[in-house]
Formats: C-alpha cells, sequence, structure tokens
C-alpha cells in the first residue's frame, strides 16, 4: 500500500484495522503524529454546519482559485511546479463544494486522527517504509518520518536532499524503487511462510 501526504493516514488506518490485506506500507511525506498546524485552522471552516454550505457555495471556490497558484509552489518547493502538474492539474474539479467540503473536513480531523493513530502504530506487522524531503515546506520530516522510524524499529526511511513535499514528482524513479524493493521483500517473506507451514 502507497500513500502521499494525507494518504499515508488512510494506508497505516488500512495496515492497522486489516493488516491481513496489507503486506508493507510506502508512505512518502506523511503527517504522522498530532502538532499544531496552521493550515488545519485555515482550511477547517468549510466543514462548520450551515457556515461551510454557505462557505462552499460561495467565497471558498474563489478563494480557493486564487491561492492555488501559491499552494502548488509550497507543495513543490524548492523544486518548480513542473509544467505539466500546472497545465492539467483539475483545479476546477477540486473547488466543487463537495469538494472543498470533504478537503475540509479532512483539515479539521487531522490533528485528532493523526494522535489517535501514532497511539497505535506499536501494532504495526507489516515492513514499512517512509520516505521524505529534507526541505520540505508542508511536512517537517524530523517532527513526522524520523520520528516514526525510531518508533518502527524494523522501518526503513529514505530522505530525498533537497526535495520538497512532492517527492514523488522530484525524483519519481526512487519511488519506484522503494516500492519494487518492499513488494520483492514482502513476496520473499510470504513463500518463506507457506514454505514453513
Amino acid at each position: 500500500m502507497v500513500g502521499h501526504s494525507w494518504g499515508t493516514m488512510v494506508a497505516l488506518a488500512l495496515a492497522l484495522d486489516h493488516p491481513e490485506h496489507v503486506s508493507g506500507l510506502v508512505l512518502a511525506s506523511g503527517y504522522y503524529y498530532a502538532t499544531a498546524r496552521t493550515d488545519v485552522v485555515l482550511f477547517s471552516p468549510p466543514a462548520i454546519p450551515l457556515l461551510g454550505d454557505v462557505l462552499c457555495y460561495t467565497v471558498a471556490p474563489l478563494i480557493g482559485e486564487a491561492m492555488a497558484p501559491r499552494m502548488f509552489k509550497k507543495m513543490f518547493a524548492p523544486q518548480p511546479v513542473p509544467p505539466r502538474f500546472e497545465a492539467e492539474f483539475p483545479t476546477g474539479l477540486s473547488l466543487r463544494p463537495s469538494q472543498i467540503r470533504a478537503s475540509s473536513e479532512d483539515a479539521a480531523n487531522m490533528i485528532s486522527d493523526a494522535k489517535a493513530l501514532s497511539e497505535r502504530y506499536g501494532e504495526l506487522s507489516c515492513p514499512v517504509v517512509m520516505l521524505a524531503g529534507d526541505a520540505d515546506g508542508v511536512v517537517n520530516y524530523q517532527e513526522q518520518a524520523l520520528r516514526l522510524h525510531e518508533e518502527l524499529s524494523a522501518s526503513t526511511l529514505d530522505v530525498f536532499a533537497g526535495a520538497g513535499h512532492m517527492i514523488h514528482h522530484a525524483d519519481p524513479d526512487r519511488v519506484v524503487r522503494a516500492i519494487r524493493v518492499l513488494r520483492a521483500s514482502s513476496e520473499t517473506r510470504r513463500r518463506e511462510s507457506a514454505f514453513a507451514v
């Protein structure tokens, strides 16, 4: 299972709740531990009942459209936003009222969800590979990936020097290699386990 950014929380929840379905995790630029975050405060209001509905159908799409270029720059920094991403990312789809509401609910629950998940990391039974950029301006890799790596003794941490939050764009081949190595390792363990029975 591969997860990036908020998706790492989904991957971790799946591995914790249904370990029989997850043979390994590759977690990229993840948020794993509860910390104070400005983006949670900024992006949560559309999740508020009634007020959120008004915001989602009036000013939130306009604000989102105005903020999108700066947000993309922050996510990719220090690398530039790839021209193809800039040209093809469906900004309009991400600014639909239903999508704004869903993203806001994710933001509103992000800290409490990370806290709840972090209390269960000791239950993880599959191998975990974490990938992080040391120049990530969205998630502090030392507070998040390095801390999780230290907690999970059997984990692997690969820090991409000079890369930001979008490490899969900064060095896609390196991300693919991590996935292939973990998959090969999982298949070897599965064969050994079947042979032992």
